[in-house]
């Protein structure tokens, strides 16, 4: 027996099937694969934002393991370099050095007590024009980055003497011997911010109208800290100048963090080599975009402080020329950031809410059921994530809304697959 015949009007058939009346986002950009209600599926954040049709070049993944997140966030990069983009990754497993030697590059590995450091207080290069202003904002982020860090090292929010303490020292040592510190490529390390924590000197006590020894013991504890990636567990990476002969050209940049991957510390050395890009990127003349990639975001967005340095990084992605992208399993690792109300899951949302482009691969009912609301979906959709194929997603662009799904090449699914160790034949995640 047949279903009955059923009439509707257009405008109720479009809250039945709320992607049909969709048209594409234009030819320009990377091809992605196919929109399942029609069509190819070209995307690209640069071109959309010129076009008006984004307000913000910013990107969040969502994807359980094995369907098709990684798999596309590679391919996605790997296409983008043909366009001439420079892409730039925070790596923290170690799961980006193929795609980085199908450019014939290889990773920036860090490891404790390895050969290879990165000087995250490092400051874009002064261009021409650039003067006292721009020297004090570099001298604030520096201040605002250590802050974020000691933070999250001590497991809550530092008190104001402690930020002043942290702030002065910054200062003191931002003041290179020259006097022309950013014009030499000259940039304080976290030593000399750990030394001048715990031995201030007279006239940053004087600054705040206190005694060197009380600035002292106000900074201590925050000294004590950062002291842990100069001297401790974490030394050998992030505690001397940016070491000679790391390459920053071509399509693609790999900051390959595998070493600490289980360190309790992962979210701090992600801020630390996320904060060394951020410097390095900004410090490129305009180009043609660059796009940097934060993967395993949730081990930044565990730690308050350095989830709210990240969200006020991906607020000045216009300014920087710079499309980023969060790379997440569950939807949950935003609202589970921290307890309900708290300062973490308002970050997390704000991270959320300067991010117009959303992929969101299948998902567990539940995960979907209490983010809905978050995510910007329909009732339709929360009751579609659940039962997607693997490689498919639902892409939230502005306010609109796509059934993608990826296609890959036969030598990009050699170069993306991450489960050959499981499988006899490989396949991609």
């Amino acid at each position: 027996m047949g279903v009955p015949a059923h009439q509707a009007t257009t405008r109720h058939l479009g809250a039945l099937y709320p992607f049909a009346s969709e048209a594409g986002l234009g030819g320009r950009g990377v091809l992605i694969g196919r929109d399942l209600l029609g069509g190819a599926f070209v995307y690209d954040p640069f071109e959309l934002y010129t076009a008006g049709a984004l307000t913000n070049p910013n990107m969040v993944v969502f994807g359980q393991i094995g369907r098709g997140k990684s798999a596309f966030v590679k391919t996605y990069l790997w296409r983008q370099a043909v366009f001439g983009r420079q892409c730039w990754v925070v790596d923290p497993k170690g799961e980006y050095a193929p795609l980085a030697r199908a450019w014939g590059r290889e990773s920036v590995a860090l490891r404790p007590g390895g050969d290879i450091r990165l000087n995250p207080l490092d400051a874009p290069p002064a261009r021409a024009g650039s003067g006292d202003d721009d020297d004090k904002e570099v001298t604030r982020r520096r201040a605002e980055l250590l802050v974020s860090l000691a933070g999250a090292s001590l497991g809550r929010s530092l008190s104001p003497s402690e930020r002043t303490a942290v702030e002065l020292a910054v200062s003191d040592v931002s003041a290179s011997p020259s006097g022309a510190g950013r014009r030499r490529g000259w940039a304080p390390t976290l030593p000399q911010v750990v030394n001048a924590l715990l031995k201030p000197n007279e006239p940053s006590a004087a600054a705040v109208r206190t005694t060197v020894e009380a600035l002292a013991a106000d900074g201590r504890d925050v000294a004590l800290e950062l002291r842990r990636l100069v001297a401790g567990d974490l030394r050998g990476m992030f505690d001397d100048a940016t070491s000679p002969g790391i390459s920053l050209e071509g399509p693609l940049v790999v900051l390959d963090l595998s070493a600490v991957y289980h360190s309790a510390a992962l979210g701090v050395i992600m801020t630390c080599a996320a904060a060394w890009l951020q410097a390095a990127v900004t410090g490129l003349e305009p180009s043609a975009g660059v796009i940097v990639v934060v993967d395993e975001a949730w081990a930044i967005l565990a730690h308050v402080g350095v989830a709210r340095w990240l969200q006020s990084s991906w607020k000045l992605s216009r300014a920087w020329g710079v499309s980023n992208i969060a790379v997440l399993h569950r939807v949950s690792d935003l609202t589970s950031a921290g307890a309900s109300g708290s300062e973490q899951v308002a970050l997390a949302r704000g991270l959320l809410a300067a991010s117009e482009t959303r992929v969101v691969y299948a998902q567990p009912p539940g995960e979907v059921d209490r983010s809905g609301e978050l995510l910007g979906l329909s009732s339709t959709e929360v009751e579609l994530v659940p039962h997607l194929q693997r490689g498919v997603a639902l892409w939230k662009v502005g306010g609109r809304s796509f059934l993608v799904q990826h296609r890959l090449s036969a030598t990009e699914a050699a170069m993306v697959d991450t489960d050959a160790a499981m499988t006899a034949t490989g396949s991609t995640r």
